[in-house]
């Protein structure tokens, strides 16, 4: 009992310290705790998988920095597939904070498996919302002259015979935002072009509405998400260490929240027999 109660009165700073640890020690060495496939993220990654080799896939990299922890991995996770299974991939975004980590994102999901300008493509940002989208599905070269390194789009043999929405195979959306809806409403429906999507956590949820009524083919929901589409592409990345971290300092949290209770009811009890 004595021994309940001097954890009740620990130092918190030790508690601090001892949850840093099991957030960080999981980061650098991955236990591989079991993480369950669902069917959303199933479905994204069985799609690009049974499209024929060479298929076209458009990627809109539609976040910043702030939201890297959960989106980078999921990224990475989506376009290594993509290259693996000898897709071609144009990527973009229309998030200008986000233009540099996209570029970035698609040189290293790229490392050993694709080359630039033969087996995809970085566009840069695109300006004009849900107007510029609607252009794209007449012409791409109307609103992309060139590319990210301004090379002119007719100059990159990616990019040959591919004009609009009916050359691309499938449309991802990886966004902090809004911009999924605009994607759906402005080229998945009117062009009949297959959406995924891959959104942060806390968004996920107003989404689902859009995979009932099979208006995307899958989504991506935040960290989870990410580890999930790792571990079908059998690639531990940092999405499998982040959801080690957390399974772990969340049941620590837990254990410490149950011996607070277990101390402060022991305390209160030897008060009043102390009073008695």
């Amino acid at each position: 009992m004595r021994f309940i109660e001097r954890l009740g009165s620990l130092d918190r700073r030790y508690i601090f310290i001892l949850i840093a640890l099991t957030a960080i020690i999981p980061l650098i060495f991955p236990v591989g705790m079991q993480i369950t496939i669902t069917p959303e993220v199933q479905s994204v990654h069985d799609y690009i998988e049974q499209l024929p080799q060479g298929s076209v896939i458009l990627v809109a990299l539609d976040f910043d920095p702030a939201a890297q922890a959960e989106l980078y991995p999921m990224s990475l996770a989506i376009l290594r597939h993509a290259y693996a299974k000898k897709h071609k991939v144009i990527g973009m975004t229309m998030w200008i904070s986000g233009v540099t980590l996209g570029d970035k994102i698609m040189r290293e999901a790229s490392e050993g498996l694709a080359e630039r300008d033969k087996d995809y493509s970085y566009l840069g940002y695109m300006v004009g919302g849900g107007l510029a989208i609607m252009r794209m599905g007449e012409d791409i070269s109307k609103v992309f002259n060139t590319d990210y390194d301004k090379k002119p789009i007719s100059e990159i043999p990616v990019m040959k015979g591919i004009k609009n929405y009916k050359d691309i195979a499938l449309l991802i959306d990886i966004a902090a935002g809004a911009t999924p809806e605009s994607w759906i409403v402005y080229a998945g429906t009117p062009y009949k072009i297959p959406v995924a999507i891959g959104v942060t956590a806390v968004s996920a949820v107003g989404y689902y509405p859009f995979l009932s009524s099979n208006q995307i083919i899958g989504l991506i929901g935040g960290m989870k998400g990410a580890a999930e589409y790792e571990k079908l592409i059998d690639h531990r990345g940092s999405a499998t260490g982040g959801m080690d971290s957390q399974s772990i300092a969340h049941t620590l949290i837990i254990l410490l929240i149950i011996i607070a209770n277990i101390s402060y009811f022991a305390m209160r009890r030897k008060t009043k027999n102390a009073e008695n």
